[in-house]
């Protein structure tokens, strides 16, 4: 196969020894080229734009941006841009979030070789590449009742261990407005109390410890 025929790939991940273990999967392949490596997703765009890569194999969770932001800001700048998001976790909401910002494929981690390579071949001839399991965490996703902007502020002052009085003073709304939202996101997560509530939301890739 000619040099100009071959599968170019850009890697994004900020683990070292993750990005080592991918590009040994791609440089095994005489169909692919590894063009690139990205520790960041600011770095991911500038290799981007030198290296017009023709599947970018993204880490959803980065220092600087998460999976999905990243994947709009290169999409703002080339609108076919095909990625594929690689991920430790199979969290609905970060599913969700990585398909509506245009990722093509949405693969964990511990796939195996063959699956990996068949994703970026599939999604390089135009396809999409959503495993049967994450097409079903997707689809619990897209079938739940949709949290506003405000009940996703409340329910993240909630994981940290806010009370109503603390979230009502941060948030800048009275005490009774909280009381409000926190039953509807009750409801919405169909759970009885904050506890669960808690669980819920960290297990559903809804909020995560860190933010």
């Amino acid at each position: 196969m000619a040099k100009t025929d071959l599968i170019k790939v850009l890697i994004v991940d900020d683990h070292p020894v993750v990005r080592e273990g991918i590009a040994r999967i791609i440089s095994t392949d005489k169909r692919m080229e590894l063009v690139g490596e990205a520790g960041s997703a600011q770095e991911a765009m500038q290799l981007y734009r030198k290296t017009r890569p023709d599947v970018t194999l993204m880490d959803m969770r980065m220092p600087d941006m998460n999976g999905a932001q990243a994947i709009e800001s290169i999409r703002n700048e080339f609108t076919n841009a095909r990625v594929i998001i690689l991920s430790s976790f199979d969290h609905e909401e970060d599913i969700y979030q990585a398909i509506q910002a245009g990722a093509r494929g949405y693969l964990l981690k511990d796939s195996p070789r063959n699956e990996l390579l068949s994703a970026i071949i599939r999604v390089h001839g135009g396809e999409r590449c959503i495993p049967g399991k994450i097409a079903t965490r997707l689809a619990e996703r897209v079938g739940g009742n949709e949290l506003t902007s405000r009940e996703f502020e409340v329910l993240r002052l909630i994981v940290k261990g806010n009370s109503n009085k603390e979230i009502g003073d941060q948030l800048g709304i009275s005490e009774g407005t909280v009381k409000s939202h926190v039953n509807n996101i009750l409801s919405k997560l169909n759970v009885t109390d904050r506890t669960q509530a808690v669980s819920v939301a960290l297990k559903r890739g809804l909020v995560h410890l860190e933010e």
